[in-house]
């Protein structure tokens, strides 16, 4: 179990080494290293099972055979998953916000929060969290799947894209289905949500029902885009994600009211 509550006085206990985006594998091939003294720019993360967990940012190269993200997702338990957002988050900021964004001064870490202060002109700089929509399109029981370019091969997921300026996630979620495969959609209903740290996403999941079945997919984002029925699926997205959750969902709604 992981608690967020930071563990402001701790020195010891278990570490996460991260660079560049990869995490050093630990002493049972899991994310945490054995309980030890942390080095001086440790950033504590909070509990894992009653014991603090600190992550180090290394300046370097990551070691050879340090998985990145998203190798990980494959080799963890779900329950893990928090301990592998949390890091790979709070490290993209460590990164990105060691000076400050207004006047250009070495910001210092706030011991009491996820935060970084300029002493010199009183700026704060949080975690960068970005709001998405991911959105399972349905028409009936059929399920809209697509492809994108950077997926393996064979793979396909559901529909996502970046909430824009001044827009609602229900009005994201019509805007990006449309743009992506031309479909108009009806009824759309709140899932639930997930943190999705590649590199700091929120990703705010939703069912969408589709007016029709014909797709025009964009060419650009989306490589290739097809309705599947719940019983003849492809190749899907990692258990845990949001985005298997969401078909997962919709499958086993089809098959109680079939059965």
């Amino acid at each position: 179990m992981f608690c967020r509550e930071l563990p402001h006085d701790a020195s010891h206990g278990y570490l996460i080494q991260l660079a560049g985006g990869h995490i050093a594998p630990g002493d049972d091939g899991g994310l945490l290293q054995a309980p030890q003294d942390w080095p001086e720019p440790a950033v504590p993360l909070g509990w894992w099972h009653d014991t603090p967990v600190a992550l180090i940012v290394e300046e370097g190269a990551p070691g050879e055979n340090w998985p990145d993200g998203r190798e990980w997702l494959s080799r963890l338990p779900e329950s893990q998953f928090v301990l592998l957002s949390t890091a790979l988050q709070v490290g993209a900021w460590w990164r990105d916000h060691r000076f400050c964004g207004q006047c250009g001064t070495r910001t210092e870490r706030l011991a009491h929060e996820f935060a970084m202060h300029c002493h010199a002109c009183g700026h704060r700089s949080y975690p960068r969290i970005s709001p998405c929509i991911i959105t399972l399109v349905t028409h009936g029981d059929a399920m809209l799947l697509a492809r994108s370019p950077r997926f393996p091969p064979g793979r396909y997921s559901t529909l996502a894209g970046f909430i824009e300026p001044g827009e609602a996630a229900e009005e994201a979620v019509r805007r990006e289905v449309y743009e992506e495969v031309g479909i108009v959609v009806g009824r759309v209903s709140y899932y639930r949500s997930q943190a999705w740290p590649f590199p700091h996403s929120l990703m705010l999941g939703f069912f969408a029902e589709a007016a029709s079945r014909r797709i025009c997919i964009d060419g650009q984002e989306i490589a290739d885009a097809a309705w599947f029925s719940p019983t003849a699926l492809p190749q899907l997205p990692p258990t845990y994600s949001i985005s298997r959750a969401l078909i997962e969902a919709h499958r086993r709604g089809v098959l109680q009211r079939n059965h």
